[in-house]
């Protein structure tokens, strides 16, 4: 523009940036567009080119006018190298002042050269003031109907609503090439997930990277969540916080359901959203949190196995030279570009390294740069304190032992601080912990140090100032200031600083740590409002030495954390804190230890909830047998143990003396506390409740589920979950006995209850949708009982998977009843596939195994191939009979499809004694009017009758 007059808008305006202002290029070049502007977006990024005025002068040779959007980068163009491109600023602008424009997207003040183009600032307003402040700097007549703004892409300044990163390094530099690939990678998308693995050795820069790619390609996504995942159960707890700020639950309180609801919602959503798994090394322990959908995936990791799971490979490596110098500028300002440069050969372009080296020379301005180098380059480790280590190169030592001496020098108590905070893991290291431990936890200057917040606050800057530690502010106490909650600690750096400790040294750090976290646990791992800390707590055990500890508060902690890990449904986590607990206590503890009693029957519960039968039950027999032999243990300890084996026994098929065991325990438990109606009475009596049931004496068992449910609802009310639960297996058991109307009247009456106090996705809740579906199903009402049941089986699905024995034991329902629908084929395939996961599961001659392949004959029979029924249906009864006995009804009902096999296959007589015999068990076992004592009826008197028996998997 001549003379200053405004127009509608250029046709057209290249708009030249730094990869550093990506969404604000996006979000300018979106509002030109929407005014009727064509635009050109040219990312310009002189790290790697020579100042030269072709460089801008190229960008004119194109129609219309330019727009230079400055950012940090900028800052730089009054020193060093970076200074040649002010001076070609100099030249060019004047010249072209009427085609050229600026705007700034920095809040710090430009240096003279940049500042010459007389930039607009577009940071710190709104979007609409923003807009306006651009039009006007284009010379644009704003209009009411210029933008939409409903429509256009978000302002770079409002972060997505749901956000977690981590604030953005504002020194970061360079990597614009990898910045670039992965954006490339994520575009290239077509529709679904996008992973890719950004890969690489320690001290890179991996995470740096990662978080510089969550601000930069913020305006992209709706949705942007990392996650710490060197530790599984910390990932897992993080990724399953995402529900709360998507507005989803599971109605479990298990980390699992949270994490599938999570997913489940972004596979469906239409936001776009971008998740970050940050230091994730196990592609199996961590492949179950990559959704699927229309988003993207980004991990940093050491490993290239991510490939294996469909991620695309991104390597990063340390910087090339140019990176190096700009970066080590930046952040010592003293530093010219040949000290920057004997710096970074020094310690090899390793962006760790250069970030706390040149941390030290900022903070240390007396020292001399060159004496600094040169110590890198020919010390040795043994001249400042520290025994060399084949771990890290030599230079490496020598530096980081520089800064150590430093610290300790001129700031005890901050180098004190630093050993204390090595013995907390490395990810997130627990500032906020330290403030609120008890004085007498701490070391004396380290207690006065923390009660002091100016002292305190003075030496957590010092530290991040000394050593490049990144430091993370969270509202304090009142929510009125922010105060320093975590400190991210380079894992390379802390084990260094660990390695340089004397044993003194590290014995007094780990006892301060492991009484912090004691300070810290809330000793009530049930209550959902305590599990955030406790997540928190976990990945400090190892560390921090409290596994190792024989301190009685400590050992609480660990049991404490490991109970919430099966409240929370992480049974694998369970079982590895548990076993490091038995493996470790056991070296200094008696048999009778409480300690140790408790973590062994927590492993066995691990055990046996991820199936892991076998073992559980060496477990259980073996801390038994330690019991019954310690004249000193205590009965309660005793009860445990023959409680928890009884449940394992029941898995394992090992009916009749799981029965004896509780038994024995729910008569002592009565003796023991006076009556058979206290809660932990209660809870022994239904677990023998359910032996008695999978015996096959449904009587006996329906006897005591009402007399517990009686109980229960005296004591704890109708509406709580046990009393729910008894109710369940009541009219569970009456459905086994026939009493179909009995049994579905308390069944939908319990579904209601179970629905409004535990929430339709809750396990119990599943569990009590399954039981009605089958007793609509007995009742008649197919239609009704197929969608319940399909619903109930994609849910668990998904939530647990195909293998887990819940879902084992809806799909062999389902399964005959896709075959009493008529769909012989779904029926089929998904009865064989349930019945070959039953036997790798459990054995080929576990009941559950054998009675899901006897429902495998039923279909074959369908199907009519008569003779593959029949070879079936026999061998499954006699493995029926070897593994439940003769006379129990699951042997009775496989006798019952034999001999409607036998007749089908014209061996009528056969068919005919069979029947009589099994007629003469049922009657024995379940009475006349059981409907197996009639199907045996209507096989022996009407030819063309064809009743059948399927196996229903129980509950245990």
């Amino acid at each position: 523009m001549t003379d200053g007059a405004e127009q509608l808008a250029p046709e057209h305006v290249t708009i030249v940036f730094a990869g550093l202002s990506h969404s604000w290029a996006e979000w300018i070049a979106d509002q030109l567009t929407t005014a009727g502007a064509a635009t050109t977006l040219v990312r310009w990024d002189p790290v790697h080119r020579d100042p030269d005025t072709s460089a801008l002068t190229g960008f004119l040779a194109g129609p219309g006018r330019v727009l230079l959007v400055l950012d940090d980068w900028y800052l730089r163009f009054d020193s060093g190298r970076a200074g040649a491109w002010g001076e070609v600023l100099r030249e060019v602008v004047p010249p072209h002042r009427e085609r050229l424009g600026a705007v700034s997207v920095t809040t710090r003040p430009l240096p003279e050269a940049a500042a010459a183009l007389a930039p607009v600032g577009l940071r710190g307003i709104g979007p609409e003031e923003a807009r306006r402040r651009l039009f006007a700097c284009l010379g644009i007549r704003a209009t009411a109907q210029a933008v939409d703004l409903a429509r256009s892409r978000r302002f770079p300044d409002d972060l997505p609503e749901v956000w977690n990163a981590p604030r953005r390094n504002r020194r970061f530099t360079g990597r614009e090439r990898t910045l670039e690939r992965l954006h490339d990678a994520f575009a290239a998308g077509a529709g679904e997930t996008v992973c890719v693995a950004l890969h690489g050795p320690s001290g890179v820069g991996k995470t740096q990277v990662a978080t510089e790619y969550a601000h930069r390609f913020a305006g992209e996504y709706d949705i942007v969540w990392c996650v710490s995942a060197a530790v599984r159960a910390t990932a897992r707890e993080q990724f399953a916080a995402l529900a709360e700020k998507l507005g989803v639950t599971a109605g479990d309180e298990r980390v699992g359901g949270l994490i599938d609801a999570v997913k489940e919602t972004l596979r469906t959503t239409s936001l776009r959203w971008l998740i970050i798994l940050d230091g994730a090394e196990d592609p199996e322990d961590l492949e179950s949190l990559i959704p699927e959908g229309h988003g993207h995936v980004l991990i940093t990791t050491h490993r290239t196995a991510w490939s294996r799971q469909g991620a695309e490979l991104v390597e990063l490596r340390q910087f090339d030279r140019e990176e190096s110098i700009a970066f080590a500028c930046r952040r010592a300002a003293r530093l010219t570009e040949d000290d920057a440069d004997g710096l970074a050969e020094a310690l090899q372009d390793l962006p760790l390294l250069l970030d706390q080296m040149a941390a030290w020379l900022d903070t240390n301005p007396a020292a001399s740069v060159g004496g600094y180098v040169s110590s890198i380059r020919t010390g040795d480790p043994h001249d400042f304190g520290i025994l060399p280590s084949q771990d890290y190169p030599r230079g490496f030592q020598v530096a980081w032992a520089i800064t150590l001496n430093t610290l300790r020098e001129d700031a005890p108590e901050v180098d004190e601080l630093l050993k204390l905070l090595a013995y907390f893991s490395p990810d997130v290291v627990p500032v906020r912990l330290l403030q609120t431990a008890r004085a007498g936890d701490l070391p004396p200057h380290l207690a006065d140090l923390v009660a002091e917040p100016s002292s305190w606050n003075s030496a957590l800057r010092k530290l991040s100032e000394a050593t490049s530690m990144r430091l993370e502010y969270e509202p304090g106490p009142r929510g009125d200031v922010l105060t320093v909650g975590t400190i991210r600690m380079h894992r390379l750096f802390h084990r260094f600083v660990r390695s340089s400790m004397a044993p003194a040294a590290r014995d007094r750090a780990s006892s301060a740590a492991c009484r912090v976290l004691v300070s810290a646990d809330p000793r009530d791992p049930a209550s959902p409002r305590n599990w955030a800390r406790y997540a928190e707590l976990i990945p400090h055990l190892e560390l921090s030495g409290a596994l190792d500890s024989a301190d009685s508060d400590v050992r609480d902690l660990v049991l404490n954390c490991i109970e919430y890990l099966r409240m929370r449904g992480e049974y694998h986590d369970g079982w590895w804190l548990s076993r490091q607990a038995v493996d470790r206590w056991r070296k200094d503890s008696g048999a009778a230890d409480r300690a140790l009693l408790v973590a062994v029957h927590q492993q066995a519960n691990m055990l046996r909830r991820l199936g892991r039968y076998a073992e559980a039950e060496t477990v259980g027999r073996d801390i038994l047998g330690r019991l019954t032999a310690d004249p000193e243990a205590r009965a309660i300890e005793v009860l445990r143990a023959k409680d928890g084996l009884g449940g394992t026994l029941m898995a394992l098929a090992k009916y009749d003396e799981a029965t004896a065991l509780f038994e024995d325990a729910a008569a002592e438990a009565a003796a023991r506390l006076g009556s058979s109606q206290v809660p932990r009475t209660l809870a022994i009596r239904s677990n023998l409740a359910v032996a008695i049931g999978l015996q096959g004496r449904y009587e006996a068992s329906l006897e005591l589920h009402r007399s517990i449910l009686e109980a229960r609802v005296g004591l704890l009310g109708g509406r709580n979950p046990l009393t729910l639960n008894s109710a369940l297996h009541a009219s569970w058991t009456l459905r086994l006995l026939g009493r179909y109307e009995e049994a579905l009247a308390i069944q939908e009456h319990n579904c209601r209850l179970h629905r409004q106090v535990l929430d339709r996705n809750h396990t119990q809740t599943l569990l009590a949708e399954h039981n009605l579906a089958l007793c609509l199903r007995r009742d008649g009402n197919l239609p009704f009982a197929h969608a319940m049941m399909r619903k109930v089986r994609d849910r668990l699905v998904k939530r647990r998977g195909a293998h887990h024995p819940e879902t084992l034991m809806v799909s062999a329902d389902y399964a005959m009843l896709l075959r009493e629908d008529g769909q012989c084929a779904q029926a089929g395939e998904l009865a064989d596939s349930t019945a070959k996961l039953y036997e790798a599961q459990l054995g080929d001659h576990h009941p559950y195994a054998v009675g899901a392949r006897a429902n495998c004959a039923l279909v074959l029979g369908d199907a009519g191939e008569r003779g593959a029924a029949l070879a079936v249906a026999e061998e499954t009864r006699e493995l029926m009979a070897e593994a439940a006995g003769e006379a129990h009804p699951w042997t009775l009902g496989c006798g019952l499809n034999t001999a409607v096999a036998l007749r089908a296959a014209g061996d009528t007589r056969a068919a005919a004694r069979l029947a009589e015999q099994v007629l003469d068990g049922a009657r024995s076992a379940l009475g006349e009017a059981h409907p197996l004592t009639a199907n045996c009826e209507e096989v022996l008197h009407d030819e063309h009758a064809h009743p059948y028996w399927d196996f229903e998997p129980q509950p245990t």
